[in-house]
């Protein structure tokens, strides 16, 4: 079980029977809004209110990367664009949905849908 805590740090539990063992994966320092893994659950993307894309490796047990730093814009939330791990698409407040490529965080393309966006 994967959660992150106000202070925007990533913590996973592993569960088992009723013992679990809680380990501190990454510290971003900003509050975190929202997670997702990718479709074949090698990386997670972590995305803050702040406009912050980074990604983590559990299997690797290293930090989070920063892919994305975009602060002018409002993030909701991010996802995948499948198939692959090379492409994420993000929605911000205003409603303008970007797809950037997580190689180099590069944007693709945008496309605002005119309205409000709300989780």
């Amino acid at each position: 079980l994967y959660f992150s805590a106000q202070e925007g740090i990533l913590i996973f539990y592993h569960i088992k029977e009723l013992q679990y063992e809680m380990k501190i994966c990454a510290d971003i320092s900003q509050p975190i809004s929202s997670l997702t893994f990718s479709p074949d659950y090698t990386s997670l993307l972590l995305v803050t209110d702040q406009g912050t894309v980074y990604s983590y490796k559990p299997a690797h047990n290293g930090e989070a990367v920063k892919l994305l730093d975009t602060s002018s814009s409002c993030f909701l939330a991010a996802d995948f664009l499948t198939p692959g791990n090379n492409y994420c698409v993000s929605v911000t407040i205003s409603g303008e949905v970007q797809v950037w490529s997580l190689e180099d965080g590069t944007l693709l393309s945008k496309l605002n849908i005119g309205i409000e966006v709300h989780l």
